[in-house]
C-alpha cells in the first residue's frame, strides 16, 4: 500500500472516530456548567500539544500558536520534490526518534492518543531495536550488543558474526585496561550511592571529565566513557558536561537494562515516520476535544498589565502583528525562542525568568542518506566512536514494517533511509578538515557519507557503497554553512556544570503564565522529550492550583530510584553535612 494511501487512511480513520475511544473522566470533571476558561498555548512542539492535551481532557478551551509546524523538534517533514508517480516524498526529520523505557510520562501521554487498531493507542506504535553497535575506525572490531527483553530475542549470530563479537571483546579489553575498568565501575557506585545535596551541589558543579578522571585514562576510556557519552547523550562536552546531569541518566539506563521501574525496553523507536506514526493521529484527537491551532503564527511579546499577563503579541502568517488574549498563558518555546518574549517588566515580575539567560544552547542535528539498497549494519542504533563529529545513526527502512520502501516514497528507487545525528558542529572532519559549521550544506553530507564509510567499512566489509546513495537531506533549520554566521534555529539544550540550578519552575510569579520546555527544571534533568511532556504536566498543575480547580491533576512521575540504596544515600547525607566524602570515593 502506497504511503500516500495509507496516510490518507490514518488521517481519515482518526478523524472518523477509529481506533480507541479514550474515556476522560477529568474533562468531564472540571465541568461546572461555567464558560470554560481559555488558555494560549505559545508553542507547538512536544511540551505545547502536551499541555494543550491535559488542558482540553480537563475542559479548558485551549488555542496553540506555532511559529513553523506541530512537533517541533520531534516531527518528520517531508523532503521536497521528491515524490513521484503517486509515491510519498522521502521522509526527512530533525533527527532520529528515540523514546527509552526510563521515559514515563511520554508513553502515558501516547497510550491516551487514538490510534486505528491500537488498543493502547499510538504507544502501540512503539518498537524495540535487537541491538545496538559501537562502530569503531582505523581497523577496531566493532562492538555489538544484544538488547534481550521479553518477547524480544536477539538476531541469531553466525559463526562469523560470533567471531568478530569475541574479537571485539577481547579488543576492548586489551585496550580498556582492567583496573580502568574497575575504576569506572567505582565512580558510578559513588554517585549511585551519593544523597540528593551532594548531587545537587557537588557533582552538578563538576565536570564529568573531572567526576571519571578521563584525563589520566587511555584513549579508549576517554572515547568511549567520557566523550562519547556526554556528546551523543547530552550534546555537551566531557570538560563541560555536569556530572549531575550525566550520571543521573546513566543510572536510569542501568536500572532500564536490569528491568527495574522501566516503562519497556532500553531501546524504542517508532514503526512509521514521526508524524504518521504520533504527530498527526495526536493533532486529529486535540481537534476533537476543541483545540485550535493557528500554524504560522510567531510570538513575538508578551504585554504586562497589573502584575498579569494581558496579551500576547503574535505575527501571523502574512506579517501583521496582532495581540491574542486568553485567561492563562502557558509559553511552550525552547529556551532560546522563549527568552525572546520575555521584556523587561515581564523579567522584572520574575527573576527567575533572566536566570534563563544563563541556559546554554549547541547544535546537535540530522541528516538522511536515502539509499537504493537496504543497509546490513544492524537492527538498532549505532553509535560511531571515533567519528570526529561524534555520529550517531539507524537504518530505518527495517523499523517501518507497514511500508514498503521503494513503492511508498520517493521515485521508486530508494530502499532505505540511514538518518544520522551529528553531535559535534565545531570539531575539523576527515575528508575537509574543516568543521561542520564551516562547510557548506553539501560538504556536510559529503563529510559525514565519509566519516559512516570510515566506521563501518574497515573490518573487512563494505556496508556502504557510493553507488547505492541516492539523494541526502539535511535539516532545513540549519543556514549559512559555509559563511562566517552558520545559524541553527533549532538548538538543543546542553548542559554544563551549574546550569541545573538556573532552569527555571513551570509556575511563574506572574499569576497566569506558566513556563513548559525541556529548559524548565523537572525530574529527569535532560533536553528530552520527556523533559518536554513532564514539564507541560507541571505548567497544567500549577495552573489548577492557582485556579483552585477540583479537577484531576496530571500524574509526573520521576526517574526509578533503587529502594536497595536509600540507606546509602541516607548514610551519605549525614556524611556530605559533615563536610566527608562518599564513603565509596577513594580518590
Amino acid at each position: 500500500m502506497g504511503g500516500t494511501t495509507r496516510r490518507g487512511f490514518l488521517g481519515s480513520a482518526a478523524a472518523a472516530g477509529g481506533g480507541v475511544a479514550l474515556a476522560t473522566p477529568q474533562r468531564a470533571a472540571a465541568r461546572n456548567g461555567a464558560a470554560p476558561q481559555t488558555v494560549a498555548v505559545l508553542g507547538g512542539g512536544v511540551a505545547g500539544l502536551t499541555a494543550a492535551h491535559e488542558l482540553a481532557e480537563r475542559g479548558f478551551r485551549v488555542t496553540v500558536y506555532e511559529r513553523k509546524a506541530l512537533g517541533g523538534k520531534a516531527r518528520s517533514m517531508d523532503v521536497p520534490d521528491s515524490g513521484t508517480g503517486g509515491r510519498g516524498p522521502l521522509p526527512g526529520e530533525h533527527g532520529f526518534r528515540f523514546i527509552p523505557g526510563i521515559y514515563h510520562n511520554l508513553p502515558d501521554t501516547m497510550r491516551r492518543i487514538p490510534f486505528p487498531g491500537n488498543p493502547n493507542g499510538v504507544h502501540d506504535n512503539l518498537v524495540a531495536p535487537k541491538e545496538m553497535l559501537f562502530a569503531r575506525s582505523g581497523g577496531r572490531e566493532d562492538i555489538r550488543i544484544p538488547l534481550p527483553w521479553p518477547g524480544n530475542t536477539p538476531a541469531e549470530l553466525t559463526p562469523d558474526e560470533i567471531r568478530r563479537a569475541l574479537t571485539s571483546v577481547l579488543d576492548t579489553a586489551f585496550n580498556l585496561p582492567l583496573h580502568e575498568a574497575l575504576y569506572f565501575a567505582n565512580r558510578f557506585l559513588v554517585f549511585l550511592t551519593s544523597c540528593d545535596e551532594r548531587r545537587d551541589e557537588a557533582w552538578e558543579q563538576m565536570p564529568w571529565w573531572e567526576f571519571v578522571r578521563a584525563g589520566r585514562m587511555s584513549y579508549d576510556y576517554q572515547r568511549i566513557l567520557a566523550i562519547g557519552i556526554t556528546r551523543n547523550i547530552v550534546a555537551t562536552k566531557a570538560e563541560e558536561a555536569s556530572t549531575r546531569t550525566v550520571a543521573t541518566l546513566l543510572e536510569a539506563f542501568a536500572f532500564n537494562l536490569l528491568g527495574r521501574g522501566a516503562d519497556g525496553p532500553l531501546d524504542r523507536i517508532l514503526n512509521a515516520p514521526t508524524n504518521e506514526a504520533w504527530i498527526d493521529p495526536w493533532v486529529t484527537y486535540l481537534k476533537s476535544l476543541g483545540v485550535e491551532f493557528h500554524i504560522g503564527w510567531t510570538v513575538r511579546d508578551l504585554t504586562l498589565d497589573r502584575g498579569r499577563i494581558a496579551g500576547a503579541v503574535v505575527e501571523d502568517p502574512g506579517g501583521a502583528r496582532r495581540t491574542v488574549t486568553a485567561d492563562h498563558y502557558i509559553s511552550a518555546m525552547p529556551v532560546e525562542h522563549a527568552r525572546r518574549t520575555w521584556n523587561s517588566a515581564v523579567r522584572a515580575a520574575d527573576p527567575q525568568l533572566a536566570e534563563c539567560d544563563r541556559l546554554e544552547t549547541d547544535w546537535m542535528t540530522g541528516i538522511q542518506f536515502y539509499l537504493t539498497e537496504r543497509t546490513p549494519i544492524l537492527h538498532g542504533h549505532l553509535d560511531l566512536i571515533d567519528s570526529p563529529w561524534s555520529l550517531t545513526a539507524i537504518a530505518q527502512a527495517q523499523h517501518w514494517p507497514g511500508h514498503d520502501f521503494p513503492a511508498d516514497f520517493g521515485d521508486g528507487t530508494v530502499a532505505d533511509c540511514l538518518s544520522v545525528d551529528v553531535s559535534e558542529w565545531d570539531q575539523p572532519g576527515i575528508l575537509y578538515g574543516k568543521t561542520a559549521k564551516q562547510c557548506t550544506r553539501a560538504e556536510v553530507a559529503r563529510e559525514v557519507w565519509a566519516q559512516l564509510k570510515a566506521a563501518l567499512n574497515d573490518s573487512g566489509r563494505t556496508v556502504l557503497k557510493d553507488s547505492v546513495l541516492h539523494s541526502w537531506f539535511l535539516d532545513p533549520a540549519v543556514d549559512g554553512l559555509g559563511t562566517p554566521n552558520p545559524v541553527n534555529e533549532e538548538q538543543l539544550l546542553i548542559h554544563p556544570t551549574g546550569t541545573f540550578h538556573h532552569r527555571p519552575r513551570s509556575a511563574t510569579k506572574i499569576p497566569n503564565l506558566f513556563l513548559s520546555g525541556d529548559y524548565v527544571a523537572v525530574p529527569i534533568d535532560l533536553a528530552t522529550m520527556e523533559g518536554a511532556n513532564t514539564s507541560a504536566r507541571q505548567a497544567v498543575n500549577a495552573l489548577l492550583d492557582g485556579i483552585g480547580s477540583a479537577a484531576e491533576r496530571c500524574t509526573v512521575t520521576p526517574l526509578y530510584r533503587a529502594p536497595e540504596f536509600e540507606p546509602l544515600k541516607r548514610h551519605d547525607r549525614t556524611r556530605y553535612l559533615l563536610r566527608l566524602p562518599n564513603l565509596f570515593d577513594v580518590g
